[in-house]
Parts: C-alpha cells; structure tokens; sequence
C-alpha cells in the first residue's frame, strides 16, 4: 500500500507504464491528455526528471496522464515518433502528438510545456 511518505524512487500511483501493446489504449485513446516520457533504465538525466514528473501527475490528476515508455523494452513505439534521443516528453492530446521536448526540464519548465498544450 503506497504512503505519503513512499521513497522517491517509487514511481507516483498516477504515472502509468505503457508498452508496445498497451500505447494505443493508453495514450491516443486517451479522454484527457497524456504526457508520454521516453526513457530507458541506463540514462541519467531520465532519473532526474522521474521526481519531477511524480509532482506533475499528482499536481494535474484527472487533467493530464503521465505515462512513461521504456524505449529498450518497447521497441516499436519510439520509431513511430522519432525518438532519437532521450528523455524525450510529448505531450498527446485526442490520439495527436501536440508538442515534443527532448532532454531533463525543470519542474517549471516541464509545467510551462504543459501549460502551452493542454
């Protein structure tokens, strides 16, 4: 059972994981928005931003989805988006990525990527 006082590294109850299969149901046939993070478990600054997206699910619940895509474990999604690079964000919004920002953000940067899109 998660508690206020959960370790970090513990992903955030609202963050969903996606894979190859589930991407579609998730996140194009999404009612709200989704903020997709392409990542992998060997990069750095992909560990920084994921505190930083716990606060953002919490702080936009039932406005914006979190969702995370482990780009080594689901080959076929990134491709589709061209992800060359990672962390990469985009934010979908009815099933159409609506805006992309590769590299670790700031929480305000991240909340004012978020603000210009939903």
């Amino acid at each position: 059972m998660a508690t206020a006082d959960q370790p970090e590294n513990n992903m955030s109850e609202q963050i969903v994981h996606v894979s190859d299969a589930t991407f579609d149901a998730e996140v194009l046939n999404s009612d709200i928005p989704v903020l997709v993070d392409f990542w992998a478990e060997w990069c750095g600054p992909c560990k920084m931003i994921a505190p930083v997206l716990d606060e953002i699910a919490a702080e936009y619940e039932g406005k914006l989805k979190i969702a995370k895509v482990d780009v080594d474990a689901n080959p076929e999604i990134p491709p589709k988006f061209g992800i060359r690079g990672i962390p990469t964000l985009i934010v979908f919004k009815d099933g159409n990525a609506e805006a992309t920002k590769v590299g670790a953000l700031s929480k305000s940067q991240l909340t004012e990527f978020i603000q210009e899109v939903i």
